[in-house]
């Protein structure tokens, strides 16, 4: 037995032992692709154990996160902070050795996976964000930015529409920095591939402009793999797939090539009758020493590569010391001070408009000053207003450029952002219509979950889109992303609070922002009369106030339903009704606040309140108390011109009106 195979057999062993101490995980799959791992970490991946953080590492990718072991094993033996103790506690609360991968919490994990393709897609916008900033920083021989994005994908990875998506953006872009592994064990939970599964993978990502390698049924033959890996390293026009036939469960006598390994430890005497098969002690969580310093060899290998790195920086100082400079900002992507003095205040006399035309104009104030910031949309550019007029788009040979044509490809343009975003160096807006977040909603999930600071800029925000119907018009979708842990959603009601979401969107750092905006033109408010819209960055604020001391009511409302809920007010006084308008454009943001801020803009004494917005009404009850109620929608919308809908559903002042009045006499 080489020193090669006896580091496979305790990297499988590893996994082996620890679903076994845990009584849950997934076996099979690091069982039968140690090898491959092996392979790459032990002869391609360039990282450094003690700086997982370093910016030209490799980035590794297991889209097939179930295998996790497999990861937490060769961490642990090639040097990270991954100990023996952690391998122990694998599943467990508290643990860093999750179920599945998860970014932030385990040293050398780049991003979490689990939900399958997510992974996937992701490291397309980390091989995305790698050529962006290779364009912009790479100068004659000073290659400052040079790594390689590899992921291991399973048969779920690409059975997963999603992986098509993505398949075709990489293929198209010709991202040969790109490489895959496709495990190819024919086996899924309830059995053999077979069953759901005829594609002929090489000819479908050879059509997708993909370099492909079959190795056949060589999972245990490195030299192989790693020939494989060299081989799509020097293809640097198309992203690369190598199919392995790997066998999951390998070495188990009777679970092997069986659905049995998948998801379940093996057992207590299947694991003896493994290891006797591997010529392995029985001792649970075994690794010789001569393992330990065979692989962690690879600490000393990555603090060389880092240096080395280090020193070509240093060139790039010397000889285009403006360029590092710039570098150092995309990296740090601080805020200068007057960052934002360009955006532009609007004023009634401008004329109505959009709150997603918006977009075009703060882009355009800022871009010079943020030039880290890029983005794109799912083929909508000119309606959700996101074509930034700085550059075109990015393409093969313009990998500089700054805008991105992700096509109708709403999920794979999410996830690819995110993972632009995990890669560092660029902050990234992603944009469609706020009804087809549909199709991106596990995408824009994972942000949330990995906190990351995606911009998601959606427009045509509620039935006021019009005559496209209800299969465009969103209406659970604001109360779905309200409930997104670690997101704020922010529904700006005019072009000034759009323009202030914008500075939110911007300022935050702490997860993913979420811009609602409107399709059809809305009335800029008389902010001589209501003030400043910066209240926008609390999440609410008095628009307008009541007369004397204490409102008998209060309206609240976001986005284009706040103009109705403002024209309420001099009918009811008119009335002797005394009412407070509120804009809350953000509840997440809202929260945040002091107790203090949040009764002074909705005294708990004030119990009368009526909530306006053109959407599923659940959660509002947060804002209006028991004794308040909600105008919202509890069904489709319809096709018709906006000003007919709002009409149509109650969307309207006169209405408003009486259903304040109402509320009173039923208080009194």
């Amino acid at each position: 037995m080489t020193i090669e195979e006896k580091c496979i057999y305790t990297i499988r062993c590893l996994a082996i032992d620890a679903v076994e101490k845990a009584n849950s995980g997934h076996p099979g799959a690091p069982m039968a692709l140690a090898p491959a791992a092996f392979a790459l970490w032990m002869k391609h991946l360039r990282y450094n154990p003690h700086n997982p953080a370093w910016f030209n590492r490799d980035r590794f990718i297991l889209s097939n996160g179930h295998a996790s072991m497999l990861q937490y094993a060769v961490l642990h033996l090639t040097g990270y902070a991954v100990s023996m103790d952690d391998l122990k506690q694998f599943r467990q609360l508290g643990s860093i050795t999750a179920g599945h991968p998860e970014h932030g919490l385990t040293p050398g994990v780049e991003t979490t996976t689990g939900p399958l393709g997510q992974g996937f897609m992701t490291a397309v916008g980390m091989a995305l964000a790698e050529a962006h900033l290779a364009a912009i920083f790479n100068k004659d021989d000073i290659k400052l930015v040079d790594h390689y994005t590899y992921v291991f994908c399973s048969d779920g990875d690409l059975m997963e529409g999603a992986s098509h998506e993505a398949a075709s953006i990489a293929g198209n872009l010709g991202l040969g920095k790109l490489i895959y592994l496709y495990d190819n064990n024919h086996i899924t939970i309830e059995g053999d591939t077979d069953l759901t599964y005829a594609d002929n993978v090489a000819m479908r990502f050879e059509a997708y402009n993909w370099h492909v390698q079959d190795l056949g049924d060589v999972a245990n033959d490195i030299d192989k793999i790693s020939d494989a890996f060299q081989k799509a390293k020097e293809v640097s026009d198309k992203p690369s797939m190598i199919i392995l036939r790997t066998h999951i469960g390998y070495g188990s006598p009777n679970k092997q090539d069986t659905s049995g390994v998948h998801g379940s430890p093996l057992g207590e005497k299947e694991v003896a009758l493994t290891k006797k098969f591997y010529g392995w002690p029985e001792e649970p969580f075994f690794v010789p020493d001569y393992v330990k310093e065979y692989m962690g060899k690879a600490v000393e290998k990555g603090a060389t590569q880092e240096k080395e790195w280090m020193d070509v920086l240093s060139q790039l100082k010397g000889k285009f010391p403006q360029l590092a400079e710039q570098f150092d900002q995309y990296m740090k992507q601080e805020l200068p001070a007057d960052w934002d003095k360009d955006i532009p205040v609007y004023k009634p006399a401008d004329g109505d408009k959009a709150t997603r035309s918006v977009t075009t104009d703060v882009t355009s104030a800022i871009t010079a000053k943020l030039p880290w910031l890029i983005g794109g949309s799912a083929d909508l550019g000119e309606s959700t207003s996101t074509m930034m007029k700085v550059s075109g788009f990015i393409a093969k040979g313009k990998f500089e450029n700054r805008n991105i044509a992700w096509g109708i490809r709403e999920h794979a343009m999410c996830a690819a952002s995110l993972g632009m975003t995990v890669h560092g160096g660029v902050r990234i807006f992603a944009s469609t219509y706020f009804c087809f977040t549909d199709y991106a909603k596990p995408a824009i999930r994972m942000s949330a979950i990995m906190e990351q600071p995606v911009i998601y800029v959606m427009t045509h925000d509620s039935i006021g889109l019009g005559e496209d119907g209800k299969t465009h018009q969103p209406i659970e979708q604001l109360i779905t992303f309200r409930a997104l842990p670690n997101t704020v959603v922010i529904r700006p009601a005019d072009a000034n609070e759009a323009a202030y979401a914008w500075r939110a969107a911007i300022q935050r750092k702490e997860g993913p922002t979420m811009l609602v905006l409107s399709r059809q033109k809305l009335p800029v408010f008389d902010r001589d009369k209501t003030g400043t819209a910066e209240g926008v960055l609390k999440g609410a604020y008095i628009l307008s106030k009541e007369q004397g001391d204490k409102p008998d009511a209060i309206l609240i409302s976001t986005g284009s339903e706040v103009q109705l809920i403002l024209a309420a007010q001099k009918p009811l006084q008119d009335a002797g009704i005394n009412v407070r308008i509120v804009s809350m454009p953000s509840w997440e943001l809202f929260r945040k606040q002091d107790k203090a801020y949040r009764n002074e803009i909705l005294p708990p004494a004030v119990t009368l309140r009526l909530a306006v917005e053109a959407a599923a009404p659940e959660g509002w009850h947060e804002w209006v108390g028991s004794e308040g109620e909600i105008i919202g929608m509890t069904s489709f919308g319809e096709s018709a011109p906006a000003k007919d809908l709002f009409k149509h559903f109650g969307f309207t002042t006169d209405n408003i009106v009486e259903r304040i009045k109402k509320m009173v006499t039923q208080s009194s």
